[in-house]
């Protein structure tokens, strides 16, 4: 009765396996971390002591620590393969947050986030992943990494409910105490089995056939054996084109808005007159409605025009916004956080866009340096949103220049153009 299934999952291409291996550290990595640290927000700024801005300032310095790592972090990816990089991110912040169950201090506070738990966090829970999706598929690309940015919405919808009753039961210090455990005994047999590319297993992207004719797909072969795109760019070549600079731009404001909603997720929904725990219930729904928006976005964008589809995706996130800021009630904020789902669900679109527009080969390093100037956006957005709040005690300041920031990125992605191939 299993002769079927078995036969079936062995002559499964064995990249989707791959996919599912940087899914599950990219769930780990959205639950414990990007979705995990609004939880943390308000019980530590209390239990510490600290202003909104003060919080939000570990999170943006985190966020520039990131920035400035991702270059090299590319370059050490595409050098040496994903999986050291993924093997020591979670082994760091499986140490981090155990430590920082026993923080009692801003400067331990900051010493513990940033230079334990984010030191390679970026790296390995975000980039690496994404670098295994686009050396392992090209036709498939923007499906391939939909599915591992959509599992950071699941890591939010398992994760960040029980950090919220942890928190609420047992307090801040031993749910963070906990988490690094999960982090340990989830995360090292997962990064484990990470392999490098298709080619070095004997394999080709998209599990096509050995006999396949090479210019089938317009492939060249590299140095190494491994092949290449023929409209693969050299990070130099990908620099002098508008399209880079123009990508670069529009993620800086799309993750500037993001960020802000993404650390001031529940004080913004505590600030509407949401309870904190109804906030957590709303947080893990977020994350829940951002799966099927990624998989929907994700199965479009191989089949239309992919910066068009982000472009209107940001409409529809500014349209959330709209309704966060005027909507009266609760149902309204549902509605919002249903529409801004769009604007999380364009992170693997936008980097399918940049495989498609400059190929395999360099693919990691491209990204660290375009990731080196946007990330600034993530830097600036949760700091100045937070000093904004400590001024007025309102968010009212901040959402609507959310909007001007969402309308500008439509406009960017809107005018997007593929290079010419060199």
């Amino acid at each position: 009765m299993l002769e079927i299934p078995m036969r079936t999952f062995s002559r499964l291409y064995y990249g989707w396996r791959m996919i599912a291996l940087a899914a599950g550290i990219r769930v780990l990595g959205g639950g414990f971390h990007l979705y995990g640290f609004t939880v943390f927000f308000l019980p530590l700024s209390q239990d510490l002591g600290l202003s909104r801005a003060a919080t939000s300032l570990a999170f943006s310095l985190a966020r520039a620590e990131g920035a400035i790592e991702s270059p090299i972090a590319g370059y050490l990816i595409d050098r040496f393969g994903p999986r050291p990089i993924m093997l020591t991110a979670v082994a760091l912040s499986g140490v981090g947050y155990m430590l920082l169950s026993g923080v009692n201090s801003y400067f331990t506070f900051l010493l513990v986030y940033l230079g334990v738990i984010s030191l390679s966090f970026s790296a390995g829970f975000m980039h690496s992943p994404m670098i295994v999706a686009n050396t392992w598929f090209i036709r498939r690309r923007a499906l391939a990494m939909t599915l591992i940015s959509g599992s950071v919405g699941l890591g939010g919808t398992l994760v960040a409910p029980l950090l919220a009753i942890g928190v609420h039961t047992w307090g801040w210090r031993r749910s963070a105490l906990l988490a690094g455990l999960g982090l340990f005994i989830l995360g090292i047999p997962l990064a484990s089995l990470v392999r490098r590319s298709p080619e070095s297993m004997g394999l080709l992207p998209d599990g096509d056939p050995p006999h396949r004719p090479r210019g089938a797909h317009g492939f060249a072969t590299n140095p190494t054996g491994q092949r290449r795109e023929a409209a693969d760019f050299t990070p130099t070549q990908a620099m002098r084109t508008s399209a880079y600079w123009m990508l670069i731009l529009a993620t800086l404001v799309r993750v500037a808005g993001f960020s802000i909603i993404m650390v001031h997720f529940i004080p913004i929904m505590v600030w509407k007159g949401v309870s904190e725990q109804r906030a957590a219930i709303m947080l893990g729904a977020f994350a829940l409605l951002s799966m099927p928006s990624h998989l929907l976005l994700g199965w479009m964008a191989d089949l239309v025009n992919k910066p068009r589809l982000m472009a209107l995706s940001m409409l529809a996130g500014t349209a959330g916004l709209l309704l966060m800021i005027y909507g009266k009630g609760e149902w309204p904020l549902w509605l919002s956080i249903a529409l801004f789902t769009a604007v999380e669900s364009i992170f693997p679109v936008s980097w399918a866009t940049v495989g498609d527009f400059f190929g395999r080969t360099y693919f990691g390093t491209i990204r660290g340096t375009m990731s080196f100037f946007y990330m600034w956006g993530a830097v600036a957005g949760p700091v100045v949103a937070g000093a904004a709040y400590d001024r007025s005690q309102s968010y009212d300041p901040v959402l609507p220049g959310m909007v001007a920031l969402f309308l500008l990125a439509a406009i960017l992605y809107a005018l997007l153009v593929k290079p010419s191939a060199r």
